[in-house]
Order: structure tokens, then sequence, then C-alpha cells
């Protein structure tokens, strides 16, 4: 991203070619030109936020699942992507609390000092 705001500044400044320019900065000129295209994903965050009002346990993995059965061809990336976006993380469970103490002995008392019985 640096090389290519610093390519832009000497086509601009210094009236070169962009062939220079990014051979100067190593630049592939590819890159230069590369230019990043989002896709609309309203209609895929939408139906990704109905299915995760039914199924409210699955995460993103079965929710992805569901949505390549009904034909949807995204990857498991983009829909973890969405999902997280869309704030649908599962909350993680709680440690259950330790059984194994409810079922101890009483603890008697102690009177003197290393008494045991």
């Amino acid at each position: 991203m640096q090389r290519r705001h610093t390519a832009r500044h000497l086509i601009d400044a210094y009236r070169i070619s962009a062939r220079r320019a990014c051979r100067v900065l190593r630049l592939q000129r590819a890159s230069f030109a590369y230019q990043a295209r989002r896709r609309d994903d309203t209609v895929l965050r939408q139906r990704l936020h109905e299915l995760a009002q039914v199924r409210v346990r699955y995460g993103s993995q079965r929710l992805y699942i569901l949505l390549r059965r009904e034909g949807w061809p995204n990857n498991h990336k983009r829909v973890h992507r969405l999902y997280c976006l869309e704030g649908l993380n599962l909350r993680s469970k709680r440690p259950r609390r330790n059984r194994a103490a409810a079922h101890r002995l009483e603890r008697l008392p102690l009177g003197r000092l290393h008494q045991i019985l």
C-alpha cells in the first residue's frame, strides 16, 4: 500500500511513467493497478441471521453447511467473517462446578493442635 502511494507520487510529481515508477520501487505493475472489489453481502447476511435465529445453538460451521445445502456458493471463511460481523458468536459455556466437593466428609472442628481424632 505504501509503495503504491509512493509510485503515484513519483508519477504525479516527476511526470515519469507508471512502468518506470514501479520498476524503481520494485513494485509489480499488476499490484499498482489492482483495485479491490467487495461483493454485496447483505442478502447473505440476512439469510445467515435468519438461520441463526431459528438454530440458536448452531455455530458458523454448522450454519455454513446449511447455507451450502440451500445452494449458496460461499466458502466457510466468508461465512465465518460475516457470522462474526453480525455478532452471532455463541457464548462459551460456563464451566460446571466440581461435583466431587459435595461428597466430601464434613470436617470436625479441632480442639487442640495436631489433633487427628
